[in-house]
């Protein structure tokens, strides 16, 4: 199984650019399909960002879109969110989460979606 690790966040103030990453171990990281969840304040965990095994499907929440790019990088285990023109909307808890995915084709908007996930890196931003 996989271990995810997640770092970048930070407190930014409007319209500015944050990048987060999250850093995998303990298994071969392509076979997992990727996502970034985030809680804002007294919300549910909502679905950001997803990316298939190869990087070349990816989806996006409709808010984040054109603002927010997702990307990963396979021989370094790794993964990132690449996130601009932040407004205080965008303050929350932001996890990285991994599915084992047999088909390639993985996606999932949905938190149940995904076994495994980091512990969080928060970001807040400011008005």
């Amino acid at each position: 199984q996989v271990q995810l690790v997640e770092s970048g966040g930070g407190l930014v103030q409007t319209g500015d650019s944050l990048r987060l990453s999250c850093a995998a171990s303990g298994d071969r990281f392509s076979r997992y399909a990727m996502a970034w969840f985030r809680r804002r304040p007294e919300q549910d965990r909502e679905f950001v960002a997803s990316i298939n095994w190869s990087g070349n499907d990816r989806n996006y929440k409709q808010s984040v879109k054109g603002r927010f790019f997702i990307d990963r990088d396979n021989a370094k285990n790794a993964m990132e969110l690449q996130m601009t023109r932040l407004t205080p909307e965008d303050t929350a808890e932001y996890y990285c989460a991994a599915h084992l995915d047999s088909s390639g084709a993985y996606y999932s908007k949905q938190p149940g979606g995904y076994n495994y996930w980091g512990q969080g890196t928060q970001v807040s931003v400011s008005s």
